[in-house]
This record gives C-alpha cells, sequence and structure tokens, in this order.
C-alpha cells in the first residue's frame, strides 16, 4: 500500500511538473510508461505543412494494425514507438507558423479534456512551449485535428549552431487526460538536410 502511497504521489508530481513547466533542462527519461495510455490512444498519421505556402513538409501514416500484427510481435524496446527522429532542411527555421494534422484513434473508453504540452529544445535552452487541446474524443473513434504552430524568430546565429549541431535540438510531447499525464513521447531534429 505504502509503495501504491508513493507511486501516486509520484505521478501526481510529474504531471504537476510538465503542467506548470517547472523543470529544465529536458528530462532524460520517459515521465510515464506506455502502459498508463489507458485509453488506448493510437497516432496513426501525421502531417506538417507550411501554412504560407500550404507546401507538405513531412507527412508518415502507421500502417494498419493487420499489417503490423503479420510481421509478428516481436520483443524489443518497450519505448519503440515513442521517439521520432525528424530531418528538415535549415529554411525550416525560417517558418513562422505550420500546420501539424495529426489523426489518431482512442479505445473504449471516452476521452475528456485531452492536452498536450510539448517543449522544444536546443541543448538546454528552451525555444518554444505549445499548449493544444484536443477536445473530447468518444470511445472507438478516429480523430483528425490541426494544431497551428507560430514558431519564434530565432537569430541566424542560434540557426547556424542549430543547422551545424543535429539531432541537439529536441521535443517532449505531454499528453494529458482530464490533466493526468498518459503519454509522452520525444522527436530530435536535424537541419541540415537538402538544399
Amino acid at each position: 500500500e505504502n509503495l501504491d502511497y508513493f507511486n501516486r504521489k509520484s505521478f501526481l508530481f510529474r504531471a504537476v511538473v510538465v503542467l506548470t513547466g517547472a523543470f529544465s533542462p529536458r528530462p532524460a527519461d520517459y515521465l510515464c510508461t506506455p502502459e498508463e495510455n489507458v485509453f488506448k490512444i493510437d497516432f496513426t498519421r501525421f502531417k506538417i505543412r507550411d501554412m504560407e505556402s500550404g507546401t507538405v513538409l513531412f507527412e508518415i501514416t502507421k500502417p494498419p494494425a493487420s499489417e503490423r500484427e503479420r510481421g509478428g510481435k516481436k520483443e524489443g524496446d518497450p519505448n519503440a514507438g515513442r521517439f521520432v527522429r525528424y530531418q528538415f532542411t535549415p529554411a525550416f527555421l525560417r517558418l513562422r507558423q505550420v500546420g501539424a494534422t495529426v489523426e489518431f484513434t482512442v479505445g473504449e473508453k471516452p476521452i475528456s479534456h485531452f492536452r498536450m504540452i510539448e517543449r522544444h529544445y536546443f541543448r538546454d535552452r528552451l525555444l518554444k512551449s505549445f499548449d493544444f487541446q484536443f477536445g473530447f474524443c468518444i470511445p472507438s473513434s478516429k480523430n483528425t485535428c490541426e494544431h497551428i504552430y507560430e514558431f519564434p524568430q530565432l537569430s541566424e546565429d542560434l540557426i547556424q549552431e542549430m543547422v551545424r549541431h543535429p539531432y541537439e535540438t529536441q521535443s517532449d510531447s505531454f499528453y494529458f487526460v482530464d490533466n493526468k499525464l498518459v503519454m509522452h513521447n520525444k522527436a530530435d531534429y536535424s537541419y541540415s538536410g537538402g538544399p
């Protein structure tokens, strides 16, 4: 019982830390386990587009469950699927707004007050924090929404540093249902690709 009490207190502390932004630098570890995704939220498609030109900059679709199951269940990293590596050109750092369209499914439980807090870092410096609401999701549904990212204006010196040091720009995405942390994903970024 004491361990259960400690786990609840630890979980509440983690959620408060994320919600209030009380930590810096970026957390080294995941702040929740995949098993804490009791709502069975599964991101199936993701697209990033430049809001000014409409150009699609990145798009990925997860294979249907039937295709994933045919490959057989493999033992491995329990954090697989919680990390993404992005490769963009230096021009990405000069964009003002991008739209991120996400498609996701939910399990048999309804989801109310679904929220994402996303923090972007270069090394130990917080570049920008985003806070988006997904709203209510009905059980066993597929959902699509687009969030608009307003990027901060970066100095040329910082842009050059970020280009010269691929994957030192990183992000954490924290997903909450009713202010309870249920998912934590990570990503890193390279801006040295292409012309």
